[in-house]
């Protein structure tokens, strides 16, 4: 008996901050994401990219990515995508692409990642408030001089 549905299993998935297509199909990933260090909170992120890679599976499939605040309730943006496996041995790509996301907080952010219902992969994304070395440091009192 052949099976007729197979969950497919997620091969990668990418936080980044440009994904490209060339014409043969090939896909470019742009910024890998490890975390983000900014300079001052709130901070909006313009653009962020996640990028799945499904394989293995057979049938048809909605993905939902979603991106949860510190406080691990909180749903920053959500997508979901429909796809389809014609054979177990292909795979599917899919690119979500949230903008502007308001980061209010120092912390550690989640990528989650689902295909119908079932919870894939789970990753951190922390962002980390690194303020930039003050320009004007403060001036030194003069040196008193012996008489």
């Amino acid at each position: 008996m052949n099976p007729t549905r197979i969950l497919p299993d997620l091969q990668c998935s990418l936080l980044c901050e440009e994904v490209r297509q060339e014409a043969n199909g090939n896909f470019f990933i742009i910024g890998v994401v490890n975390f983000l260090r900014v300079p001052q909170l709130p901070v909006v992120a313009g653009r962020l990219c996640v990028f799945n890679r499904w394989t293995a599976g057979l049938g048809q499939f909605t993905e939902n990515v979603k991106l949860i605040a510190p406080d691990q309730t909180t749903v920053l943006r959500k997508g979901e995508m429909k796809f389809e496996l014609k054979d177990a041995a292909l795979h599917a790509t899919s690119v979500m692409v949230f903008g502007n996301v308001e980061f209010k907080t120092a912390g550690t952010y989640f990528v989650e990642v689902l295909v119908d219902d079932v919870m894939k992969l789970r990753y951190p994304v922390p962002v980390v408030h690194a303020p930039p070395p003050n320009p004007n440091p403060p001036a030194k009192p003069p040196e008193e001089t012996a008489a």
